[in-house]
């Protein structure tokens, strides 16, 4: 069950501010009644919503994994007018946004949905499922540092659960670790890793859960098979 304006505003209705409006003004009826309470919940797949006696077209559930370069905001929209990761599905009818989060700087694979429930299974802490990274990082971390990480560093906003950590190759000055984290904080890798005096040089995002970045080059994106659906709610208790 979604809110109404949000399912309004995923079929492109319009933006979720001028759907609210849309609702306040008794514009809006679902399965023949009127609704003007902002807090209605319906089911899209199920329930008949129209607007100005028209109905709107029921969404099909989208899955896509995406390989978000370096310099784009995992957003929808940017306010300062900086690529978005939308940009890149705009021959997708559908509205689809990101689940979770990469920062600027960081590149790697995002899962983008319009599937509101499986987004919010994916995100929630109690799942523990595994993101991976690759990290570039100054210097030769030795082993004392690399078991504060699988340990847990204490960062501004509280300890950090365990990670999987070890050393890739050398390159060069550098290193290439492989982070294993199952967490969501806002630059949580670049945090841990300045906090143990190894600050990042580059860092990709390559796994979520079983879902790898195989065959997907930055800016692209490819659909989740119908199998890989499934697995992954099953892997979600769904």
């Amino acid at each position: 069950m979604e809110r109404l304006q949000k399912v309004m505003a995923h079929a492109g209705v319009a933006s979720r501010r001028a759907c609210e409006e849309l609702i306040r003004a008794g514009r809006v009826r679902v399965n023949g009644e009127p609704v003007t309470e902002l807090g209605r919940r319906v089911d899209p797949q199920r329930d008949r919503i129209q607007v100005n006696g028209r109905e709107i077209r029921r969404e099909s559930k989208r899955y896509f994994l995406f390989y978000k370069p370096k310099g784009v905001i995992t957003s929808v929209t940017d306010p300062r007018g900086r690529r978005v990761v939308t940009d890149f599905f705009r021959e997708v009818d559908e509205r689809v946004y990101p689940v979770g989060r990469l920062d600027y700087e960081t590149e790697g694979l995002l899962l983008l949905t319009n599937d509101g429930e499986l987004a919010n299974r994916l995100a929630h802490p109690r799942h523990e499922v595994d993101k991976v990274y690759q990290a570039r990082v100054a210097d030769h971390p030795g082993e004392e540092s690399l078991e504060r990480l699988r340990k847990g560093i204490r960062l501004e906003d509280g300890w950090t659960a365990p990670a999987k950590v070890r050393v890739l190759e050398s390159a060069g000055k550098d290193c290439w670790l492989e982070i294993v984290i199952h967490e969501g904080r806002n630059r949580q890798v670049r945090r841990m890793l300045d906090a143990i005096g190894h600050p990042v040089r580059r860092l990709i995002r390559t796994r979520i859960d079983f879902l790898t970045l195989a065959g997907l080059k930055p800016g692209r994106h490819r659909s989740l098979k119908q199998g890989e659906v499934e697995r992954l709610r099953e892997r979600l208790g769904d």
